[in-house]
């Protein structure tokens, strides 16, 4: 089984280092595509990591990037990682033994740990699968640095669409539930997420961008969203995302970017902080 990983890359070349290492350590048959659009120093970049496939070229935006990487890729199993984003150990085998045991899956949601620009972990979140009604009314209830798809949803043509700048992942969730594809959710710690504190989801675009989204609900739509708020919640609660989650962990942190520290002895819960302004 071939998997192919996207980075979407435009300066983050300190933070494509950790990502990048915590993909070439899975000790799986992988490809990994990094989609830049002309960060200073990328070149030299390349030249000091190359079993990663590096293309510079202008994009517009982060989904147009991911698109182009996947087009490049040629892996059974795809995803995307963002450069401040990391898998967490063996992430790539359970996946890939997920995927075998259920043929009839084409795409798996995992947990994720939130993670401090210092990389010091905050909190753990537990996914559920998606449902159609709460991606259309509410923020996107996953995280797609633990999510990962079979070749068909590339081969389908079921990529981004490139006019959303911030919530293009919310709009590919909810075309993939539309299409009709199998999701399921695979309740295991697969990526570490950081506040690096400009995240995509942080800028005030984000707000255009789910007001435009909005005029798209019919009233009816929206008169559900409370209704679909609770629902959500009694899914997570009964899924275990409000206990605390004790365990280790292994990651690569801005200070020691070359090994994974190890954090022993956590206990994790489920809030997502509030952004700085």
């Amino acid at each position: 089984m071939l998997f192919s990983i996207v980075t979407p890359s435009f300066r983050q070349l300190e933070w494509l280092d950790i990502c990048a290492a915590s993909i070439a350590d899975q000790g799986v048959e992988l490809e990994h595509f990094v989609q830049d659009a002309g960060s200073p120093g990328i070149e030299t970049w390349a030249k000091a990591h190359p079993p990663v496939k590096v293309t510079v070229e202008p994009d517009e935006g982060m989904y147009d990037a991911i698109n182009r990487g996947l087009k490049r890729t040629k892996g059974d199993i795809c995803s995307y990682l963002n450069c401040d984003e990391q898998y967490l150990p063996d992430t790539l085998r359970k996946i890939g033994k997920f995927f075998e045991k259920h043929p009839d899956v084409d795409v798996v949601f995992g947990d994720a740990i939130l993670a401090d620009e210092n990389l010091r972990p905050l909190s753990y979140r537990r996914t559920v699968t998606p449902l159609r009604w709460h991606t259309l009314l509410r923020p996107l209830g996953i995280l797609t640095c633990s999510t990962f798809f079979r070749r068909k949803i590339v081969e389908d043509g079921a990529l981004f669409d490139p006019s959303w700048k911030i919530i293009g992942d919310k709009a590919w969730v909810l075309d993939l539930l539309n299409r009709g594809y199998g999701v399921a959710a695979l309740n295991e710690p697969l990526s570490v997420f950081a506040f690096t504190g400009e995240n995509l989801s942080h800028l005030q675009r984000v707000a255009e961008e789910r007001d435009r989204w909005e005029k798209g609900l019919s009233l009816g739509y929206r008169l559900l969203r409370p209704l679909s708020r609770m629902h959500h919640v009694w899914r997570k609660w009964r899924a275990g995302a409000y206990i605390k989650h004790a365990g280790d962990l292994s990651y690569y942190t801005r200070e020691n970017p070359d090994q994974r520290t190890t954090f022993s002895g956590l206990k994790l819960g489920h809030s997502w902080p509030e952004p700085k302004t």
